[in-house]
């Protein structure tokens, strides 16, 4: 089992002496399932990209800031935790900041058992 919190001040720490200010590893994976922990040094932003079938966000350190182009989607703060939007979007670190991100990769639409 990952000690979540351990891994925040980990990641947290490789983001400030990172040259992009970002840390992220992998925790968990279940079939389409994903955890993802991320750590953004303030003012990181995580560019636009495309949103998986199902994603979630839930900060676990500091605040971060979800975009779709230049409109604010949310601000979230460290035990919020939030359903992403299906637009392609961005993230920035409000604050140094950690977060734990969880994906489906896929929907099993169009699959035949």
């Amino acid at each position: 089992m990952a000690d979540l919190m351990r891994q925040v001040t980990d990641h947290l720490e490789a983001a400030q002496s990172a040259e992009d200010g970002r840390s992220a590893e992998l925790v968990a994976r279940d079939g389409v399932l994903r955890q993802t922990i991320i750590a953004l040094r303030s003012g990181t932003r995580l560019r636009t990209h495309n949103s998986p079938p199902a994603a979630s966000l839930q900060v676990l350190a500091g605040k971060v800031r979800v975009e779709i182009g230049d409109e604010l989607q949310g601000e979230f703060k460290t035990g919020e935790l939030w359903v992403l939007t299906h637009e392609r979007h961005s993230v920035l670190a409000v604050e140094d900041s950690a977060f734990l991100l969880t994906t489906v990769t896929s929907t099993g639409e169009g699959s035949h058992a």
